[in-house]
């Protein structure tokens, strides 16, 4: 609507503005009516080639020229409709998103190294090395790969088992040397350090790397050997560190360092910075604003010491609060002062580092952990001198930074995300990135807790309940922790886990694996959220089929085919806890093996519900099975076999015996 203009008192004429004109048409139209009314002896040549419509159709241009930019910087401040990259590398940022500038290749690596025999002919693995994380091999084509984990030839687990071979015997056959394989994690990047001198502090410091297109920040330590740890963003105070996990650091987890080498802590410092990427592909290390060297607790007084007390006390009235003195704290971190940082970072990446398969066969960089003293200096001169690397498969991943579309699509998600564990899916998508130095989970299923400790009031009971009234209502054999047990936690979260052992058999997770779970799952779960860590049961299980096949196919070849179908169908990495069994589709996968005519049920009392194929329960513990005794039969309805109320998975474990099949006839072909 055109708004009134009220003029000085010399000129009290109501002036109509209207605004709702900004493109050139509407603008230049607007003038010529504004000047018609109110000017309309002053001017009225409005022929298209006087002087007056010139400079009315360069004010209409101005203002066109700048209601575009105005529309243009608005949509530019929204992330959605964002479209210059500097804009969106930006706004992703305050969101706390930072862009891949680049991306490396990613590789398996076999590593392999001799050592020698002892004098039984076995392994001496005092001269098997430990490698520690870092190592660096090049390809044939240039390109360099970093090894981010320690590599232990000491340690066989269940994610990282070791392959030995004899390499070298005498004349009487006995083994003199041995080959050992390891499987390792790469990436590419050339790794350089740069450092920086800092003298007097400064609020909120910042450098530039040299490089573009960084990788990933190594480390960064100061001239007096601290560390400095990158976050998210400067209020976070707290960073994960990692320690060897051996007795010195805790005696109950150090017996499962094979298969967790490092445990996890929180470490508060207030050393730490955050990295910022720029669209033009350099990165900058931003530093806090503490700048004073004493402690926060002495720039700031404690409130609850300061006041004034009760009669006969102390008042302590003498203490003021300077607030400038917060801008000097060492809340968002401290500023680096009279110190070198060297700053250690890979850099790369891009289509061009990914290699060929048996390309990466060059190590360049490699640090070792000390060895046992005693040990033969040339044994392990020598050991070391056959240290050697392939890749089987080519290594994949390398590409080109975000486009604008993919970090608008990232950002977003990583806003509503907050960076918390809300959801199962989100507890379990953390828990799958825990790094496999830690420790790994195979199988996880999330649950909600049915406990929850506290008090008769905070559940509903009476306040009254004793010994007596337990044993009034129920006779003495329930206690009121098993009242507590019926109510449910709705804040609380039961994890059940099962890791591999070295032959990929379900397992316990062991204590130090959930520990670290614990440790790592701190920084992101709601503060009342509450996290169980149990062990999932494991049922065992059995095979038995019978089958009719066709007269002109091998009937002991036809059986073989089965149970190869059936050790498929039941590999451990296609199954999760609580995954039924439908027996339905194991024999429609059965039926169409080349050569089955049909499937016969088994008649026996075993059977009870008449399934094609049958299903038992293996549970004895003398013959290596898990011990969990199982009513299938009760848990098959519908020819589906569910698992038990308590989180379990179906293992079949030994395939090669607990498969049973046999041909009970064959007939004739329809082709014949």
């Amino acid at each position: 609507m055109p708004q009134k203009y009220g003029g000085n008192k010399a000129d009290e004429r109501n002036i109509n503005v209207k605004y709702n004109g900004r493109d050139f048409a509407t603008l230049r139209k607007n003038l010529i009516d504004f000047a018609k009314e109110y000017y309309p002896n002053t001017y009225n040549d409005f022929n298209e080639a006087s002087p007056g419509m010139m400079f009315l159709e360069s004010a209409a241009y101005v203002g066109d020229v700048m209601s575009f930019y105005t529309d243009l910087s608005f949509k530019e401040s929204l992330l959605p409709f964002a479209e210059e990259l500097e804009t969106v590398y930006k706004i992703a940022q305050t969101y706390g998103y930072k862009p891949s500038l680049s991306y490396p290749s990613q590789a398996q690596l076999d590593v392999y190294v001799v050592i020698p025999a002892n004098a039984e002919g076995n392994p001496d693995y005092d001269y098997a090395p430990r490698i520690k994380a870092g190592m660096q091999v090049t390809a044939q084509g240039g390109q360099t790969f970093r090894v981010p984990d320690p590599i232990n030839f000491q340690a066989s687990g269940s994610r990282s088992p070791i392959g030995v071979t004899m390499y070298e015997q005498d004349s009487s056959g006995l083994a003199t040397k041995y080959l050992l394989q390891k499987q390792a994690n790469a990436v590419s990047g050339e790794v350089v350090n740069e450092t920086f001198t800092f003298e007097s502090p400064k609020k909120y410091d910042k450098v530039t790397l040299q490089q573009n297109n960084i990788l990933e920040i190594i480390s960064c330590v100061d001239s007096d050997g601290n560390n400095w740890y990158e976050v998210p963003y400067l209020a976070q105070d707290t960073v994960f560190t990692e320690a060897p996990n051996t007795p010195e650091f805790d005696t109950e987890t150090s017996v499962y360092a094979s298969d967790v080498p490092y445990m996890l802590k929180l470490l508060k410092t207030s050393k730490r910075f955050t990295r910022y990427v720029n669209s033009n592909g350099t990165t900058e290390i931003r530093f806090g604003g503490g700048t004073a060297n004493s402690p926060d607790e002495e720039i700031i007084p404690n409130p609850d010491s300061v006041g004034s007390s009760l009669p006969g006390g102390t008042s302590k009235l003498d203490i003021a609060f300077d607030p400038t003195n917060f801008l000097n704290t060492k809340t968002y971190g401290e500023a680096p002062a009279n110190t070198t940082l060297t700053i250690r970072y890979s850099y790369g990446g891009g289509a061009e580092d990914n290699v060929r398969s048996n390309t990466i066969d060059a190590p360049t960089r490699v640090e070792y952990d000390d060895f046992p003293d005693g040990l033969d200096a040339t044994k392990i001169s020598n050991m070391k001198n056959t240290l050697a690397t392939s890749n089987k498969q080519p290594s994949t991943g390398g590409r080109s930074g975000e486009s604008i579309d993919e970090i608008k699509k990232e950002a977003a998600a990583y806003f509503q995300a907050q960076g918390r564990a809300v959801t199962k899916e989100d507890y379990m998508t953390r828990i799958a990135s825990l790094p496999t130095k830690y420790g790994n989970i195979s199988k996880l299923y999330i649950t909600k807790d049915s406990t929850l400790g506290g008090n008769e009031k905070q559940l509903g009971y009476d306040t009254k309940i004793d010994a007596q009234y337990l044993d009034d209502n129920f006779g003495g054999e329930i206690t009121f922790g098993d009242l507590l047990a019926q109510k449910e936690n709705p804040l609380a979260l039961n994890f059940y886990t099962l890791g591999y052992d070295n032959n990929k058999y379900c397992i316990p997770t062991n204590e130090a694996v959930k520990q670290n779970i614990r440790t790592y799952l701190t920084q992101y779960r709601l503060m009342t959220d509450a996290v169980n860590i149990k062990d999932a049961y494991v049922i065992n299980i059995g095979v038995r089929f019978q089958v009719l096949t066709l007269s002109n196919y091998n009937k002991h070849e036809v059986v073989l085919a089965c149970i190869e179908e059936i050790k498929r169908f039941f590999q451990i990495d296609k199954w999760q806890i609580n995954q039924p069994i439908i027996v339905g589709e194991l024999s429609s996968i059965i039926s169409k093996v080349p050569g089955v005519a049909a499937i016969v049920p088994i008649k026996s009392d075993g059977n009870p519900n008449n399934l094609p194929i049958v299903i038992t329960n293996k549970y004895e513990s003398s013959s290596g099975y898990s011990g969990n005794l199982y009513d299938i039969n009760e848990a098959t309805k519908g020819g589906v076999i569910y698992p038990s109320l308590d989180p379990a998975i179906f293992e079949l474990k030994f395939p090669n015996t607990d498969i049973e099949g046999r041909v009970v006839g064959d007939i004739e072909s329809a082709t014949e």
